[in-house]
């Protein structure tokens, strides 16, 4: 497995990638026309490009053996500059590892390519909401370190959910 930094030729197998995870971890507990409305909005191909081009935002990128350029991905994450944030916090905005790939030791290896481009961005702190509802992403972020430092609303579609925020120092 190879974790860099996407490129836009990487646009449209991170849109699929992104619309396959979130649809795993949600879909089950969310409306339909609320996931679509969602996902058709944050995870396109065109909106990729967009957020691999930012240069406030890093997007990582697992691919599978063999596959290091635009192929196969098992895994992304996502970092934002916080804006209005205090210095040195850095989102960590998505973290998704497609279901046939959990148990590899996948996640834990993209959370240190994680680390070290958030510190090579002079980050000191990562920050993230997760819905309070999904409750493997909250175990494996407890793990990584993180806790709990209050809350905040997410808009599905129409649905007003309730995200935590977490955050630890780096």
């Amino acid at each position: 497995m190879i974790v860099r930094v996407a490129t836009t030729d990487d646009a449209a197998a991170l849109a699929a990638l992104a619309v396959q995870t979130f649809n795993d971890a949600f879909m089950p507990f969310n409306r339909v026309e609320d996931m679509e409305s969602y996902t058709n909005e944050a995870f396109g191909e065109a909106k990729q490009r967009q957020e691999i081009e930012n240069p406030k935002v890093v997007t990582l990128v697992v691919a599978l053996d063999g596959e290091a350029d635009g192929g196969a991905l098992a895994a992304y994450a996502q970092l934002r500059l916080t804006p209005n944030a205090p210095h040195g916090d850095i989102e960590l905005a998505r973290f998704y590892v497609d279901q046939a790939h959990h148990g590899r030791g996948i996640a834990q290896e993209l959370m240190a390519a994680v680390d070290a481009h958030a510190r090579a961005r002079g980050g000191t702190r990562l920050w993230l909401g997760v819905w309070e509802r999904n409750f493997r992403a909250i175990a494996f972020y407890r793990k990584c370190g993180f806790e709990k430092c209050g809350e905040h609303a997410f808009l599905l579609g129409t649905d007003l959910q309730t995200d935590w925020d977490m955050t630890r120092a780096l």
